[in-house]
């Protein structure tokens, strides 16, 4: 909108203008041009709690030289800041640059959603209650079939079948997820069923979809809400709402060890996070006033500043995006549906030796 419009004395124009605040929206930086913009000092009176990030570093560290051994020379420096008050105001002293993200709408409002592993009750084999299979990737030349085309049985007789659930949607939210835990009842054994790669076709969010058709309002939308609208209608209205998103993710059962993401680390709920890593590396450490919700899901009108890493990426996860992880089972769901609030986010970095800098790791991608 023109600046100019705001200046203008009637109050629709004024509303107009205005700018939300009902998800943790701040306004304090002026503008940003681009998605990493340099920055001298991070001023922020959020409350601090740092308590997560230790646990989250030290498996980098003792897991992953290739990820650590980079960052070495910043992952030492921010351990010598925490140990010494953790001021944010001091990073600085520490020979630690700042690079403050941009935020969707060029004021440094950084969107975080958040994202969990589900644990889903399987069989080995159908019945009239568990028939809905997750597969194995199959071999496709070019594009794999579409998710209608699987629904209608594509895959049907290729031996991909890795189990079957009692619920549609529960597979389909360990496909948004990417992976997720598996607990077969027949033989009371507990898997881990990792991302293995998609069909090809584009990922269409099925709660736009819901909100584009009036089922469920913009404010109301969650990953309960999705929930609570596929119990109140039947299984032709849910099979045709999910086949709105062609994309179609496949796993691969592992042991039930630590959920991991692209980087191959063990995620720490509360101290990871998804991000772009066109522009947050994976090992990257982040400096974030995190949003706080109620029970409700709504904002509570507070921010804690937090350390977080970015040690996996996805689909939608893209620039001033990050997805954060809420942990494992029914309740970090509830909790990870609700998140899409708004923080202010800096990249801490440091220069790294010239031997260091060729030394990154080639990592897998994630749906």
């Amino acid at each position: 909108m023109n600046r100019a419009l705001c200046v203008v004395g009637i109050s629709i124009l004024l509303a107009a203008c205005a700018r939300p605040t009902d998800r943790g929206q701040q306004y304090i930086d002026g503008r940003f041009d681009e998605v990493l913009n340099p920055i001298e000092l991070i001023a922020s009176d959020k409350p601090k709690d740092y308590s997560l990030f230790p646990a989250q570093l030290e498996k980098v560290e003792s897991l992953s030289p290739s990820l650590s051994k980079p960052n070495q020379p910043l992952y030492d420096s921010v351990k010598t800041w925490l140990n010494e008050g953790g001021e944010p105001t001091a990073l600085a002293d520490y020979g630690i640059q700042l690079e403050q993200m941009g935020g969707g709408d060029g004021y440094g409002n950084v969107m975080f959603t958040g994202y969990f592993s589900p644990v889903i009750e399987m069989r080995h084999q159908p019945d009239a209650l568990f028939r809905y299979p997750v597969y194995a990737m199959p071999a496709c030349s070019e594009k794999c079939p579409t998710r209608e085309e699987i629904y209608n049985g594509a895959l049907d007789g290729l031996g991909l079948e890795l189990g079957y659930s009692a619920s549609l949607i529960d597979n389909f939210i360990m496909e948004v997820q990417g992976s997720g835990f598996i607990h077969f009842g027949d033989t009371d054994q507990l898997e881990y069923f990792a991302y293995s790669g998609k069909n090809g076709h584009p990922y269409v969010s099925i709660g736009k979809v819901l909100i584009e058709r009036g089922e469920v309002s913009r404010e109301k939308m969650s990953l309960k809400a999705i929930k609570d609208w596929v119990e109140a209608n039947d299984e032709a209205r849910v099979t045709e709402l999910l086949n709105q998103n062609p994309s179609y993710v496949f796993f691969l059962p592992r042991a039930a060890d630590p959920v991991s993401g692209t980087a191959g680390i063990p995620l720490l709920a509360g101290a990871s996070v998804a991000a772009d890593r066109e522009y947050l590396q994976m090992g990257s450490v982040l400096l974030a006033e995190v949003p706080q919700l109620d029970e409700a899901g709504n904002w509570n009108g507070q921010h804690v500043l937090k350390l977080l890493m970015a040690l996996d990426t996805g689909g939608a996860v893209k620039k001033n995006h990050l997805d954060l992880y809420h942990g494992t089972g029914e309740d970090a769901g509830i909790k990870a549906g609700h998140h899409k609030h708004f923080g202010r986010v800096w990249k801490l970095t440091k220069p790294l030796p010239p031997e260091a800098d060729s030394a990154k790791p080639a990592l897998l991608e994630t749906p």
